[in-house]
Formats: structure tokens, C-alpha cells, sequence
């Protein structure tokens, strides 16, 4: 069954034609070009709100990224605890001509 092929139509109603072998008129190139152009317009259409919602999700992603990368350096307290160390170490240590 899956071998056979559709019938045959005898009307030149939607029968499939090759630009490139077959003769057109100009109004017959003018309507595949239309009837393309319009196609394109569509995909198109749709392409370009497939990626605004892409690129969207991107930058929430990457803006995302970047404020826990904010959030968490501000929350490390290495470099402070680090300070009040050596402050500390050198208050308690013993009086040198270097101090």
C-alpha cells in the first residue's frame, strides 16, 4: 500500500510543475513568486518570535548569572575576616624595631 502512487488528475488544478523545465508566462512567474514571497513572510513571522523568545531567555539566564554572582561576592566576608586576622596577630605579637 505504501508503494502506490495517487491517481492521476486531469485537471491542471494544483498539479505539481518545475519552473526550470516547464514554460511559464510572466503572470505564472509572478503569482509562484507572490505565492513564495508570502510563504517567507510567514516562517518568518514565526522564526522571528521563536528567537525574541529565545534571546529573551538568554539574557534572563545570563542576568541571572550575573546578580547571584553579585549577591554571593557580597555575601563572602573572606577579605574581612582575613584583615581582623592579621590585625589581630600583630596586636598580640611581640614589639620588634620592625612593628
Amino acid at each position: 500500500m505504501a508503494d502506490q502512487k495517487p491517481p492521476k488528475s486531469d485537471s491542471p488544478f494544483a498539479t505539481r510543475i518545475d519552473p526550470t523545465k516547464d514554460t511559464l508566462s510572466r503572470e505564472q512567474i509572478y503569482f509562484i513568486r507572490q505565492a513564495e514571497l508570502e510563504q517567507w513572510k510567514r516562517k518568518t513571522s514565526k522564526l522571528r518570535t521563536r528567537n525574541v523568545v529565545t534571546g529573551l531567555g538568554i539574557g534572563a539566564l545570563v542576568l541571572g548569572i550575573y546578580g547571584y554572582t553579585f549577591y554571593s561576592v557580597s555575601q563572602e566576608r573572606i577579605m574581612d575576616e582575613i584583615d581582623e586576622e592579621a590585625k589581630r596577630s600583630r596586636l598580640s605579637g611581640p614589639k620588634t624595631g620592625a612593628n
